[in-house]
């Protein structure tokens, strides 16, 4: 390994001090569900599959031989059905042929954009924290420098006058994660604005990680890309896993003008090159479901927070509702969990449920931040939430 990227590597995270791969917290946290026999509500991927129609066309596809690879920028027809999403959902017209690339999940959407992106060392990125956790590692894999906004208890929105003082001309992009993982914030208008504002005042790109995009509960999601002198500027990124519970297909796409589009597809054929080319038809049929799948996923993930929420506030927690997404935040400072840390590795024993304490997703120096908060996963199955909260209710 080259002392660079042994730099690079140490400084994301990635690296442990003995040279190896440092174990994550979400490794750790399943190991002890696993060993210990604990409801896992660590990791966000769900317990049962998707819709039928979708996983019967992605047989389909296999079994009619569309095996190999797929073109570079994404089977024809999945590029047209994300075409046809945006415009359906959003009013966003986008050109399938330019301005859209499939990808292998989100993640390495985010990847390729920000690695084709960034210009300079002297480069920055915003984020929103609590962050998604490859976000740092991606972000000092590019070179660039991280430059935080925090996002604080009740309602987890960022203070404008503090999102101000972050972004300046050094900021070449800032990255918004909308709805937000792993706090389950919606952004306002007022804060999805000033993104808007900042961005055209510094000349910087907006990134945005919309994944969840479908799993909203008090009112439709709203893109970055729709508000006024966003969309020249916006490359807007999701993927098929948390709306159709396929989170092991890892197709995703990134969408925006062409010229930066081009840009990421550059770096993108160096990394993955292609991916899932029975899964592209099969996620294109997805994006085609009618109206009632939709709603009926928000509406049954709506239903598994308030179970979830109720179970944790008779057990002690004090919960932040959540407003999209996968994940329920809640304080275990009255339960002795001041330290969430700590509380969640002896959680499984003491209650038999596994969950991440809050501080996985910030940088070390915030901990302190978000002493007692816990993240607990909805996406489970009715049964297992229930079983999860009658454990629960033993602290």
């Amino acid at each position: 390994m080259s002392g660079a990227w042994r730099r690079t590597a140490a400084g994301a995270g990635l690296l442990s001090a003995s040279g190896e791969v440092a174990p994550t917290i979400f490794a750790e946290m399943s190991a002890l569900a696993a060993r210990t026999g604990a409801i896992n509500l660590g990791q966000g991927f769900p317990d049962q599959d998707g819709p039928d129609v979708v996983l019967e066309a992605a047989r389909e596809a296999i079994a009619r031989g569309a095996n190999q690879y797929p073109p570079g920028r994404g089977i024809p027809d999945l590029l047209a059905a994300i075409s046809e999403h945006q415009q359906r959902f959003y009013g966003l017209s986008v050109d399938p042929d330019r301005e859209v690339i499939v990808t292998a999940g989100a993640t390495e959407a985010l990847a390729a954009t920000l690695l084709a992106l960034i210009d300079s060392p002297d480069d920055e990125v915003v984020v929103f924290e609590p962050f998604y956790d490859s976000y740092a590692a991606i972000i000092a894999l590019s070179g660039a420098r991280l430059r935080t906004v925090p996002l604080r208890r009740p309602d987890f929105q960022p203070d404008l006058a503090e999102l101000a003082a972050a972004v300046s001309d050094r900021t070449r992009i800032i990255l918004v994660n909308d709805p937000h993982n792993p706090t389950g914030t919606v952004f306002s208008a007022q804060v999805q604005q000033e993104i808007v504002r900042l961005a055209d005042r510094h000349d910087a790109i907006i990134v945005t990680d919309e994944v969840y995009e479908h799993l909203t509960f008090d009112s439709a999601h709203v893109p970055i890309a729709t508000l006024p002198g966003a969309a020249e500027r916006t490359l807007t990124i999701s993927s098929a896993g948390k709306t159709f519970s396929v989170t092991g297909w890892k197709i995703g796409w990134v969408h925006g003008p062409a010229a930066l589009i081009t840009a990421a597809l550059t770096v993108k054929q160096f990394l993955t090159y292609v991916n899932g080319s029975p899964f592209q038809p099969a996620v294109a049929v997805g994006l085609r479901l009618g109206e009632d799948y939709f709603r009926g996923a928000a509406s049954a993930f709506a239903d598994k927070h308030a179970l979830l929420g109720d179970g944790l506030r008779a057990a002690g927690f004090t919960v932040s509702p959540p407003q999209g997404g996968y994940f329920t935040v809640a304080d275990a400072t009255a339960l002795g969990g001041a330290d969430a840390a700590a509380f969640c590795r002896e959680l499984p024993e003491r209650a038999g449920v596994v969950a991440i304490p809050l501080s996985a997703f910030v940088l070390p120096e915030h901990r302190d931040d978000y002493a007692g908060l816990v993240r607990f996963a909805a996406c489970k199955k009715r049964e297992v939430l229930e079983e999860a909260v009658e454990r629960l209710g033993s602290l």
